[in-house]
């Protein structure tokens, strides 16, 4: 069945199969889960690698003709495909610790990944802001906070749970009257020191704020100036630790 559900996210079944699997699916909620963590993760391998689809080939590579350097070349992408393969025990997502990105690029990743979709940016919406806040904190075993915006122009959208290599994670989003958008990712970063500190990260057009509280990382991401997002993370900081 495993290879069935990789099968079936890669888009690699037929017709038949592809009913079958989600009949299968529709009552086996473990399975579910697990087929959509994975497709989380290959939306976020494609939104971290995608720009190398528009580079060209090394003409160096072009020029070589030895039967030798297609079979590395064969090795190197059976290699990749199995870094971009994750594992996953009792819903939690464990990825090589090679391609294991920090917390700023998880979350700038996972901005990239969400903060454009028109029709489903969000799981639950922000109309049903007590049970998203719920939800998410019995998934992350805290209580947490949809921090209030409305005073920067900001209104939560809603949330999602997503998979990270140290658990669940939770994904606050919030938009202006102009669409712009800002993510809050919120995270278990087990054995880390408590360092609340803003530390910032520019991750290509993503710039990110984010801070460890006790056992969990926050990271306030978006698509906008320095000063800008730091305005608004003092805001989320404060609201978080009244």
């Amino acid at each position: 069945m495993e290879a069935d559900l990789h099968a079936y996210v890669d888009g690699a079944v037929t017709e038949d199969a592809r009913v079958e699997i989600e009949t299968w699916l529709a009552s086996h909620p473990e399975d579910a889960d697990r087929v959509r963590a994975y497709t989380e993760q290959n939306a976020m391998l494609r939104a971290l690698h995608s720009h190398m689809l528009d580079e060209p080939v090394p003409a160096a590579l072009l020029a070589t003709r030895s039967v030798g350097w297609w079979r590395y070349a064969a090795a190197a992408g059976i290699f990749a495909i199995g870094l971009g393969s994750g594992w996953l025990t009792r819903g939690m997502v464990i990825v090589p610790q090679i391609v294991s990105p920090s917390l700023a690029r998880q979350a700038a990743i996972a901005h990239a990944v969400y903060a454009p979709e028109v029709r489903h940016p969000v799981e639950v919406g922000g109309n049903e802001e007590e049970h998203l806040v719920r939800w998410l904190s019995k998934r992350l075993g805290t209580e947490l906070k949809a921090p209030r915006l409305t005073p920067l122009g900001y209104e939560l959208v809603g949330g999602r749970l997503l998979s990270g290599s140290q658990g669940p994670v939770a994904q606050f989003m919030y938009q202006d009257g102009r669409g712009q958008r800002l993510t809050l990712y919120v995270s278990r970063q087990r054995g880390e020191p408590r360092d609340t500190a803003f530390r910032f990260s520019q991750e290509d057009r993503v710039s990110v704020f984010y801070w460890v509280d006790g056992n969990f990382g926050y990271a306030l991401s978006g698509e906008m100036r320095r000063e800008q997002l730091l305005k608004v993370a003092d805001v989320v900081y404060k609201q978080l630790n009244p």
